[in-house]
């Protein structure tokens, strides 16, 4: 099922799919060159990025992405949903939201849009720190980007579980 909403990683509203997905989660943070990938562990608790896929065309991609879904025995997909600072939707925005739809249609997966504001300034934030050289930073940006959407949706999720009694 493709989510039309947008989720929000703050603690105000959020509208959460089924939250009892059994299987991994796949994350994807779009991008017209790259994809920085992740994938949660089976208990759904942490966010372990992927090799960030390199855009060939689109054939390659989706056929790479359903390689994934099996090899891991994924049962969701989040996208990265690029919003405004302000919450409007913007041309890439849209872009996404055309991607997750065919996404599902392919994969035949849930596929969720969540919040992805600020996950790429976190990401190079993360990585300055971690003095690592300009390079590797810029190659390991979209996965640890990828990680970060992943970790923040599996972490509103635990946090929706303990308010339910879930």
């Amino acid at each position: 099922m493709l989510m039309a909403a947008v989720y929000h990683r703050d603690m105000e509203t959020i509208e959460c799919a089924d939250t009892e997905t059994e299987g991994r989660i796949l994350a994807i943070d779009f991008g017209t060159v790259r994809m920085g990938l992740a994938i949660s562990d089976a208990l759904g608790l942490t966010a372990q990025g992927l090799a960030t896929l390199v855009r060939t065309n689109k054939e390659e991609d989706f056929r790479y992405l359903g390689t994934l879904a099996a090899e891991y025995a994924v049962a969701r997909v989040i996208v990265g949903h690029p919003i405004s600072a302000a919450g409007e939707e913007t041309e890439m925005s849209r872009r996404v939201v055309r991607f997750a739809e065919e996404l599902h249609e392919r994969l035949a997966l849930p596929v969720d849009l969540w919040d992805e504001r600020m996950t790429s300034l976190e990401a190079d934030r993360s990585l300055r720190e971690s003095n690592m050289g300009g390079r590797k930073r810029r190659q390991a940006r979209d996965r640890v980007a990828a990680q970060i959407l992943l970790q923040s949706y599996l972490d509103r999720r635990a946090y929706q579980r303990q308010e339910t009694g879930a």
